[in-house]
């Protein structure tokens, strides 16, 4: 039988939540007052309440009370140790693996470079990974609304701090009137570096935002794809190359992509044989854990024990590690899961 107690067992990959939002509210209290950043509430509880964004209208709503986390995060103290509680948090929730994404120009307010934020966040990851146990990897993130200048300079950072833990480069941001292909130079860039490449897509925009994603950005994974099934044809290609979709079914309710857990495509898109993984998007806005995401999915859509346990695994296969540590990550996984049956 399916538990929440169960799924927190199992041992669980997050490939899709913000730096900017896994602040814990705590944490953004202590931040707040040498930053001079006046937050909405003067108590952890409140102020944890007020984060979680049930009351979005749509996506760039959504996206409004990340403003106050990223006035938080502008010098290397505070965004190593954001880093850092994340992969406490993580080990909390039974993950082994965890990729975080952030927009490394979002800190530069304060006089920080790029590449010095990335540097915070490896500090933390490192310290949180010896002491805790996961693995982690940063991808760091250009904004849609960003100049294409400004998104190149955003992959050649992420190309010179993959020593530091860059796996990944992605695009985030309001989605409609954005197409990612304004940015294809920067993808081109983080290629030739030869970083993974994932694309927020098909969100809070059609079908056409995941082909321009796959056919200009060179995805080789897509965040939400919420609105591929519109596309049947694009679907099929999707599953064919095994192009993994990091869904969030809690997020994707938040910014009214679907009306309701229920409906979401995530059924549908497992049905029809695409690789999809549950993810969080945020801990803080969507207010959930991976093992609430997968549980929702089980009480709201019929997923199986049998059936989170592929997603799970769909996640470690499509992680941004080496082959060699990936599948030696695999297979403990896979003898975890054994052990747990």
């Amino acid at each position: 039988m399916v538990t929440p107690e169960l799924i927190a067992r199992l041992p669980k990959a997050e490939l899709h939540t913000h730096l900017d939002g896994c602040l814990r509210p705590a944490t953004m209290l202590e931040l707040a007052r040498p930053a001079k950043v006046e937050l909405p509430a003067k108590d952890a509880a409140s102020l944890g309440r007020y984060m979680v964004a049930n009351d979005a209208r749509n996506l760039e709503d959504y996206l409004k009370r990340f403003d106050i986390t990223v006035a938080l995060l502008q010098t290397p103290e505070a965004i190593e140790r954001v880093a850092y509680e994340m992969v406490e948090d993580a080990a909390k929730d039974h993950l082994r693996y965890l990729e975080v994404r952030y927009c490394p120009h979002l800190s530069t307010h304060g006089g920080l470079t790029m590449d010095e934020v990335v540097a915070a966040e490896a500090r933390g990851f490192r310290r949180g990974e010896a002491e805790f146990g996961v693995k982690t990897g940063i991808i760091n993130c250009s904004l849609r609304h960003y100049t294409p200048e400004r998104s190149v300079e955003v992959a050649e950072c992420s190309v010179r701090c993959k020593p530091l833990g860059v796996v990944a480069y992605d695009l985030a941001g309001g989605e409609a009137g954005f197409p990612p292909g304004v940015h294809g130079e920067s993808f081109d860039v983080a290629l030739a570096g030869n970083l993974g490449i994932t694309v927020h897509a098909g969100e809070a925009y059609g079908p056409a935002s995941v082909s321009e994603a796959i056919r200009r950005c060179h995805a080789m994974r897509i965040g939400h794809g919420t609105r591929l099934g519109e596309k049947p044809a694009l679907q099929d290609f999707v599953r064919d190359r095994r192009i993994l979709i990091e869904i969030n079914i809690t997020s994707n309710v938040q910014t009214r992509a679907v009306r309701r857990a229920e409906e979401h495509p995530v059924r549908s898109y497992f049905d029809a044989g695409l690789a999809v993984t549950l993810c969080t998007d945020s801990w803080l806005m969507s207010g959930v854990s991976l093992t609430d995401e997968y549980w929702l999915a089980h009480r709201a859509l019929g997923f199986t024990r049998a059936e989170i346990e592929a997603m799970i695994l769909e996640a470690f296969a499509a992680a941004f590690l080496p082959w060699p540590e990936k599948q030696a990550l695999l297979a403990e996984v896979r003898d975890e899961l054994a052990a747990l049956a």
